[in-house]
């Protein structure tokens, strides 16, 4: 397979994917939105559903994106987000330790959580300051055990928990009611508004398994009580913010990864530009080069990064977060809005920068955050390929309405690279 002779910039819309909603007259967000850009994208290409992970699968987006590049987990494979979003932020991490994604929240006195995500904007400083109370007094009843807490962005916190010695297990259930743990995979579950914080069970009998829910179940008893008598919580109270006062967990993994770099599979050379920890980690283990292209929300220079890297990559993925904290949010006009500004500024920037006759452009999403939901589903989301050697069947706008209709069919995660390349090259 010699596909060095294509040039295109695959988009990946964060939670892009949704239903029909009130505030928007029963559209979707895509689909109520104003999107010149996409929509002359959509002219110019054919367009296609895709499912990332599997049917009835609510995927996070670790696994999502690991499809969408092209990466298939068979069974136990996979080896959890914690692990990928340590790899990102360069926690100090070795095989047999455990590793886990949580979520700074706010919880009532009888650990009812009332915020998932403790008000989403959290400042660093605050976050830092708990984490550092936390590791600095749990102490773990066997004293082999150590803890090290690393605040990333906003809510989010990668906890790692080692026991010198001894090969801690993944297979353990999560302390965040939100997310079920499969084969591996984080997948997302319906859930009402009255959640508490879950016991972490030993998903077998090993001793392996039974010692890595216990350190977790004392991790969560006793940074609960730290961070109920922590001096920046009670300033945080007296200035009317949510309190950071419990990390839910979910996720653990206890290996590094063992995977074909993303140039060997697609036979490219393979970029990214990416913000968080989890995409940060998916492209260190696939051993893809990154561009720096501002922060999360500087749409135009990312579209110009991505522009100039076609100069000496084959390919670039962009990883672009907006829609999905709206999605979560429950906010379908946010969602409307915020898709018409990268639209507007992506979109238009790298439209207004690449030659469409040399490089072909790729958007799609790595799952959908219905707005109804506030949280993942298993609804497909768009594929649009876009370019001048395209053929055209006729669709004009990027929504999901029209990718039913779109001649690129059904295709899974796993299949989007292969299958867009095919269509480029013919």
């Amino acid at each position: 397979m010699n596909n060095s002779d294509v040039h295109m910039v695959y988009v990946l819309l964060d939670g892009i994917g949704d239903l029909p909603h009130p505030d928007l007259k029963g559209f979707t967000p895509l689909n109520y939105a104003k999107t010149p850009n996409l929509d002359r994208l959509a002219r110019n290409g054919t367009i296609g559903e895709v499912i990332s992970v599997g049917k009835g699968i609510a995927p996070q987006s670790d696994i999502a994106v690991f499809n969408m590049l092209g990466y298939r987990f068979e069974n136990a494979q996979y080896v959890g987000r914690g692990v990928i979003e340590a790899i990102g932020v360069g926690v100090d991490f070795k095989n047999g330790d455990l590793a886990l994604r949580g979520n700074f929240a706010t919880v009532n006195d009888d650990r009812v959580i009332t915020d998932r995500r403790a008000g989403r904007k959290i400042e660093k400083e605050d976050a830092l300051a708990i984490a550092q109370e936390i590791e600095q007094k749990l102490k773990f009843s066997d004293p082999k055990a150590s803890v090290v807490v690393a605040p990333t962005i906003g809510h989010r916190v990668i906890v790692r928990i080692r026991c010198d010695g001894i090969i801690l297990t993944p297979d353990i259930s999560n302390t965040d009611p939100a997310y079920a743990r499969i084969d591996g995979m984080g997948v997302a579950k319906a859930v009402g508004d009255f959640m508490t914080i879950e016991k972490s069970l030993p998903l077998n009998e090993s001793d392996g398994a039974r010692l890595s829910a216990s350190l977790v179940n004392e991790f969560t008893d006793k940074s609960l009580q730290i961070m109920k008598e922590s001096p920046t919580n009670q300033n945080r109270k007296n200035h009317g913010k949510k309190m950071l006062n419990s990390i839910l967990l979910r996720d653990a993994g206890n290996k590094f990864p063992d995977v074909v770099p993303i140039n060997t599979l697609h036979q490219m050379q393979f970029s990214c530009i990416v913000d968080m920890p989890v995409e940060i980690g998916i492209a260190n283990v696939l051993k893809m080069k990154s561009f720096s292209a501002g922060g999360l929300t500087d749409y135009e220079e990312k579209a110009r990064v991505a522009a100039k890297a076609m100069e000496t990559q084959n390919a670039i993925y962009v990883h672009i977060k907006g829609p999905d904290e709206f999605g979560h949010d429950g906010d379908a006009v946010g969602k409307m809005q915020n898709i018409e500004e990268i639209d507007k500024r992506f979109f238009g920037t790298l439209l207004d920068n690449i030659d469409t006759s040399k490089v072909a452009v790729v958007v799609s999403g790595d799952h959908s955050t219905p707005c109804i939901n506030k949280s993942h589903s298993d609804d497909p989301v768009p594929v649009l390929v876009s370019g001048d050697m395209v053929k055209k069947d006729g669709t004009t706008r990027f929504t999901e309405e029209q990718a039913k209709k779109g001649k690129m069919g059904l295709l899974m995660g796993a299949d989007v690279i292969k299958s867009s390349v095919k269509i480029i090259k013919s």
